[in-house]
């Protein structure tokens, strides 16, 4: 990085277009804008403020060492003082001041309530979306919630999961950096998610109330709706959309349960459906290939957050077999066929059961259930849908899951032969 180089810069200059700067979450969403896409405003700061961080602290060697330890334990050491620096001790003054000046001009310009996001060098890249893996800051008042915000998606590059996640991607990350989008906070009516591609070449796009993190980590069964290649409407499948996360008057986001006559009420009309279509196709479009999208409806019309790379695979061939059994149909993320013992699990304290070609079938799956994925065949889940970031680590896993299966712990029995079709959204089981 150039010394002239500033550490903070603008959602809207061509600078923020750098991934290499500024990680491909945030340049995408800069190149969205500057192709004249609807994205909230914003800066960047550049992942050179994350490096100089770790020199102020002195723990450059103490980076390399967690994945060249000779022990597991010693690298668990290594990685907690890492974690612990970045979020405890003070930002030094040249990252502080272009950071809070930042912050300080937006606040200015939009009166808005902040969010800070992570932006890694290593994430949303084909192959290694990271989806869900990092950290995320809704509704930031303060200028010491913006810094401990910061400091704590500096930090999520250091948590077990992440280093994970890593490993299974030949990644070290001493040789990797985190830059931070700063951006004002939506107040969003509906959020969800889009996929400018279907195994059958078509378009989806998914909705619930409020703010998009309930449909992120999987906790509500979205609206679904089913566009072809040129966003016209063809079928609308409504939700379980029980509780949604919203601020209201300016206070922190927080969970409150929607009126019963909303929870299976569609969140958009044909237009707003056809019009996120239209988003789909221009943002793939700048991407260069097919992407997922996350965005948000406000007073002012709809807001794209985020897109990353999408990978499908096309729909499989399944064993004639099983078309004589019970099924159960859902959310598919997109991707494979498989067939595995059912695990039914109520608690993450029982994933020990799961072993190597089990299907998991489980209420809610976060993605901070990332780590299941390498040994099993298949997932179900009652809740969630097919933008959800679980479902983004599945299609890029090629394990073929189903998302928002009504009452599938209870159905599909414990230990039985299940059949788990991803692309169709079709789950099935031998009596």
């Amino acid at each position: 990085m150039s010394a002239i180089e500033p550490l903070v810069v603008s959602l809207s200059a061509n600078e923020a277009t750098d991934a290499g700067r500024f990680g491909h979450k945030a340049s995408t969403l800069a190149a969205l804008g500057r192709a004249g896409l609807p994205i909230p405003d914003g800066f960047c700061l550049d992942a050179q403020a994350y490096r100089l961080q770790v020199s102020a602290l002195g723990l450059d060697a103490c980076a390399r060492q967690v994945f060249s330890a000779s022990d597991g334990s010693e690298a668990r050491r290594h990685a907690l003082r890492m974690k612990l620096g970045l979020l405890e001790q003070p930002i030094p003054p040249a990252v502080l001041a272009p950071l809070m000046t930042g912050w300080r001009d937006l606040i200015a310009r939009t009166g808005s309530l902040t969010v800070v996001r992570s932006s890694a060098l290593v994430e949303d890249r084909e192959g290694s979306s990271f989806a869900g893996q990092f950290e995320s800051y809704l509704g930031l008042e303060q200028e010491s919630d913006v810094l401990t915000a910061v400091r704590s998606c500096w930090a999520a590059l250091w948590s077990t999961r992440v280093l994970r996640y890593m490993a299974t991607h030949g990644v070290d990350p001493a040789d990797t950096a985190m830059a931070v989008l700063v951006q004002p906070l939506v107040m969003a009516r509906a959020s969800g998610g889009g996929l400018s591609q279907t195994a059958d070449g078509g378009m989806l796009v998914t909705a619930t109330w409020g703010l998009g993190s309930s449909i992120a980590q999987g906790e509500v069964t979205p609206d679904r709706f089913e566009l072809d290649r040129d966003g016209v409407l063809l079928e609308v499948a409504p939700g379980r959309k029980d509780h949604r996360v919203g601020c209201i008057h300016r206070r922190k986001p927080t969970t409150e349960a929607v009126p019963s006559a909303l929870v299976a009420e569609p969140c958009l009309d044909a237009a707003q459906a056809s019009e996120i279509g239209r988003l789909l196709r221009s943002a793939a479009a700048v991407v260069g290939r097919p992407v997922e999208i996350e965005w948000s409806l406000d007073d002012h019309g709809f807001k794209l957050l985020q897109a990353r790379p999408l990978t499908m695979q096309p729909a499989p061939v399944p064993d004639e077999i099983w078309l004589r059994h019970p099924r159960l149909s859902g959310h598919p993320a997109g991707v494979g066929w498989a067939a595995g013992r059912a695990v039914v699990i109520n608690c993450e304290c029982e994933l020990s059961r799961v072993a190597a070609g089990d299907v998991l079938v489980t209420r809610v799956a976060g993605p901070a259930l990332s780590h299941i994925l390498p040994r099993v065949a298949g997932v179900v889940t009652e809740r969630g849908g097919s933008t959800s970031h679980f479902a983004s680590l599945a299609r890029e896993r090629g394990i073929p899951m189903v998302l928002g299966v009504a009452d599938a712990t209870r159905r599909i029995p414990d230990g039985a032969q299940v059949a788990v079709d991803g692309v169709a959204g079709i789950v099935r089981w031998m009596r």
